[in-house]
């Protein structure tokens, strides 16, 4: 079954689960669509971008398309003229059978396209697109308005599609299924005692400053303890300034960002891993971070909060310890209870564990397979049959 997978920008590296999909769904029979290329191609898909730039003749009539979609479909991200002949015509060339639109906002540029041309279409709610994308009432109507086009929803956590549908947006074919990570390349190794990690942008919704301060205040009189930190962002200099200001920056290390080889390999050997996720200040939310399942499934213990999808990773007091967002105090009674572990060995390996049952991503690439399959009624390996078109 040929798919084109949607996406904003490709090639982007920390896109492990986008670009896993790119390279292994349906055995990589895939091509990739995307809003803006970035120099790479390492799968040597077939690939289409989108926003290449109007011609003269889209440009003359885009005030009028940009209108029309706006209101007939909520969006004005939808192709029109000369680009959408093209993308049609990559479509058709390519042999297009299903579109899988990663995020929600990808689904919203080419569902009435989809329904158009009679393939059938997908999309995965990963976190930003089922939060801070719907603050808006006319994000929330676009939405509305797209979920009948869809043949099916994906989401990485039951948080989201609940977040969703508390403003109306849902749809009866949604399943959950979490990115994953790959267990084989992500596994223990032995750990470094009272070793730390945290890891992800600098930026209001890791609260990176509120980690930092809980990190100093549980391992007081542990000169031993260290916390490595591997991203950058806005608020990197500000957290490297508090460090030195708690008198702490011998017990930490910045790694500024990482390939993510890095990340797996200090991974493997931490003992525990930090992340204060909270709900952005604009509404942002993660999903269910990528970064809290490779880290349980490399035996971590991990420390975080009752935020988007991470309790449904997290089993509070077995594979790790939840507190509730910007709870800074508690935060640091938690790292205190995590130090505390009278066996952290059976806890790592209990993480271990549930990360080998939920998480595997090449049974959850199956999963998404068989879902995809079971709504447009094909048997394994048979022939690709549309669904009913929808005007466009």
């Amino acid at each position: 079954m040929r798919a084109a997978i949607a996406t904003g920008e490709y090639h982007l590296g920390g896109e492990t689960f986008i670009n896993r999909h790119i390279e292994h769904l349906f055995g990589g029979d895939t091509v990739v669509v995307c809003g803006r290329f970035r120099g790479d191609n390492p799968y040597g898909k077939p690939y289409f971008v989108r926003r290449d730039g109007l011609s003269g003749r889209d440009m003359m009539i885009a005030p009028w398309w940009l209108l029309r979609n706006r209101m007939r479909h909520g969006t004005s991200r939808l192709p029109f003229g000369e680009a959408r002949d093209a993308l049609v015509k990559f479509l058709r060339e390519e042999r297009v059978e299903i579109v899988l639109a990663e995020f929600g906002t990808q689904a919203l540029a080419l569902a009435p396209l989809a329904n158009h041309l009679g393939i059938p279409i997908f999309t995965y709610f990963r976190g930003t697109d089922a939060s801070k994308a719907i603050r808006t009432e006319r994000m929330r109507s676009a939405y509305r308005k797209m979920m009948p086009r869809l043949a099916g929803v994906f989401s990485v956590s039951r948080f989201l599609l609940d977040n969703l549908a508390r403003h109306g947006i849902s749809h009866p074919n949604s399943t959950v299924i979490p990115s994953g990570v790959d267990i084989r390349r992500f596994a223990p190794r032995a750990k470094v005692p009272l070793s730390f990690l945290a890891v992800g942008r600098f930026v209001e919704k890791k609260a990176p400053m509120t980690t930092l301060r809980a990190f100093a205040r549980a391992t007081e009189g542990m000169p031993e303890a260290r916390l490595d930190y591997i991203g950058d962002g806005p608020l990197f200099e500000p957290t490297r300034v508090l460090a030195e200001e708690l008198g702490i920056s011998g017990k930490l290390r910045f790694h500024g960002a990482q390939p993510h080889h890095t990340v797996r390999d200090r991974l493997m050997s931490t003992q525990f891993f930090l992340q204060h996720s909270v709900t952005a200040r604009d509404g942002n939310t993660e999903g269910l971070p990528t970064a809290i399942q490779e880290a349980m499934a490399c035996g971590c213990i991990t420390i975080s909060t009752r935020h988007a999808g991470i309790p449904e990773a997290i089993d509070e007091g077995e594979t790790g310890f939840l507190v509730e967002e910007h709870d800074e105090a508690g935060f640091t009674r938690a790292i205190s209870r995590a130090l505390a572990v009278p066996d952290p060995l059976a806890m790592s390996m209990r993480a271990r564990a549930v990360a080998e049952e939920r998480f595997d991503n090449d049974v959850l690439l199956r999963r998404l397979e068989h879902r995809i399959r079971a709504t447009l009624s094909i048997p394994p390996d048979g022939p690709a049959a549309c669904l009913p078109r929808v005007s466009a």
